[in-house]
This record gives structure tokens, C-alpha cells and sequence, in this order.
């Protein structure tokens, strides 16, 4: 997967699906859960939404929101401090403690 997805206003959004573009060009759909803010950055958790086996633990995915010159599109870059992917996680998990089952 990419280092750098794109939101277009032209991606589809149901209800909470959003469809990012990955560094080939290819859909990539994701259920976001949460925007978290951190020391003046925002961070979007991301569940990717696979139609396979349903019961695999799933793993959620952090990107960090850049500004772009086109107010109507998003930017989502990985975050490789994982300091920063920790804490972000950490306040997700806290807010969502009564909804989710988080394995450690």
C-alpha cells in the first residue's frame, strides 16, 4: 500500500465509507472511524473494509490529514513516528473503549 492517499471530492462516501486512492490509482475502500487531534495534527483511523474472513482480528490504519492547494481534496500520508501512531491509537482506544473489543 501506499505512503500517500488521496480523497477526491469525486470519491464515493457512504455514510462512513470513504474510497482512497492508493500510489497505482486503484480504489481502496475504508470505514473511517475517527479524526483524532494531536499537537495541532490530525490523524483519520481507517478500518479497511475487506469482504473476506470477517473473523480475523482486523487492524486499523492511521494516516495523518495534509492540506493540499485544492481546498476539495484531502491528502493522507503514513505516519512512521511510532511515538505518534501510539498516542493517536491510545486516545482512539480510550474514546471508543464501550464500543470496540481491543485485543493488545
Amino acid at each position: 500500500m501506499s505512503d500517500e492517499f488521496n480523497n477526491n471530492e469525486e470519491t464515493e462516501e457512504i455514510d462512513n465509507i470513504i474510497i482512497l486512492n492508493d500510489e497505482n490509482g486503484e480504489e481502496v475502500p475504508f470505514e473511517f472511524l475517527d479524526l483524532i487531534e494531536l499537537d495541532g495534527e490530525e490523524y483519520v483511523v481507517l478500518l479497511p473494509v475487506e469482504e473476506e474472513n470477517e473473523e480475523e482480528a482486523e487492524e486499523v490504519v492511521i494516516l495523518k490529514l495534509e492540506d493540499t492547494e485544492d481546498e476539495e481534496q484531502e491528502s493522507y500520508v503514513s505516519v512512521d513516528d511510532e511515538e505518534v501512531l501510539n498516542k493517536v491509537f491510545e486516545m482512539f482506544k480510550e474514546k471508543f473503549k464501550d464500543e470496540f473489543n481491543f485485543v493488545d
